[in-house]
């Protein structure tokens, strides 16, 4: 059933029936496609964190990494989910940046089922629309984040024991900032891109680490989120330039327009890199 069904449809199905179907079917779809392309050598998913030879060249090759079902806590609520993935060239997955990719994409399944995809030497970041027959249709790049008040705050329980966290989302309130948080990475950053403005926040703390996961999350989106004119942070540096030593290492995140990065920075650490002018990451 699995190796037919669109994953829209299988949110049909019972609770349990539901998200083990979507799961399966793309964790064998997506393996697939990329053997089948014959240009990847190695794959790695988020829910099975090693290399899987693809038989793709190293020389002239590619390497992808890639998280089948984010969003897997709220299948059941029939909220919005999606695919996220990173290519990287040649077949190194660690050892790298996330400003190495050379393309990034998300796949949003919701309301409409779209593609958001970046590629290295392409300038922007392209929204594509799955159309009833078949076929996908461009309907939006994006090449600038402004200012707005919108924020996503991820991992809220941080604030608890992150008194600078806190201080960040009490910010946010005061501020009268509008609240557009789903559970799903996603669709919360699908949104910036989208609106273009926005802050999405998912911070640590002594008592609530890290969960983010660096090569199958935080540096395909912050691709996308750099080259539609965004910037990103782990609070002192883009993602992008952060280098991965592990294939499951994890990481603090925020994405957003300039002003809310350097107020994210700011706020947590005392200095932000880019009110100083820095040049980082895709925008380098």
């Amino acid at each position: 059933m699995c190796e037919t069904i669109d994953p829209a449809l299988c949110m049909c199905l019972p609770r349990t029936e539901r998200f083990f179907s979507l799961r399966s079917c793309l964790l064998s779809l997506c393996p697939q496609a990329l053997e089948y392309s014959h240009v990847c050598k190695y794959a790695c998913s988020e829910e099975v964190p090693e290399l899987q030879d693809m038989g793709g060249p190293v020389a002239g090759g590619f390497s992808v990494a890639f998280d089948p079902l984010d969003g897997s806590s709220i299948v059941d609520t029939n909220f919005t989910v999606g695919t996220i993935f990173g290519v990287w060239p040649g077949d190194k997955l660690t050892g790298v940046t996330g400003g190495d990719q050379v393309a990034a994409a998300m796949g949003i399944y919701g309301p409409r089922t779209t593609y958001v995809i970046a590629l290295k030497d392409c300038p922007g970041t392209h929204e594509f629309l799955l159309l009833d027959e078949g076929k996908w249709q461009h309907v939006k790049d994006t090449t600038s984040i402004g200012e707005g008040k919108m924020f996503s705050p991820g991992n809220l329980r941080a604030t608890f024991d992150n008194p600078d966290y806190s201080k960040l989302i009490d910010y946010y309130v005061k501020e009268k900032y509008t609240l557009r948080y789903t559970g799903g990475m996603v669709p919360d950053v699908n949104q910036i891109i989208v609106k273009e403005k926005g802050i999405f926040t998912n911070v640590t703390s002594p008592s609530a680490k890290a969960k983010l996961r660096l090569l199958f999350e935080v540096a395909p989106l912050g691709l996308l989120v750099e080259k539609a004119g965004g910037h990103s942070s782990d609070g002192k540096q883009s993602v992008l330039d952060k280098v991965i030593n592990e294939l499951d290492e994890r990481t603090q995140v925020a994405y957003g327009s300039k002003n809310e990065i350097i107020r994210f920075e700011e706020t947590l650490y005392g200095s932000s890199r880019l009110a100083a002018g820095a040049t980082v990451g895709a925008a380098a």
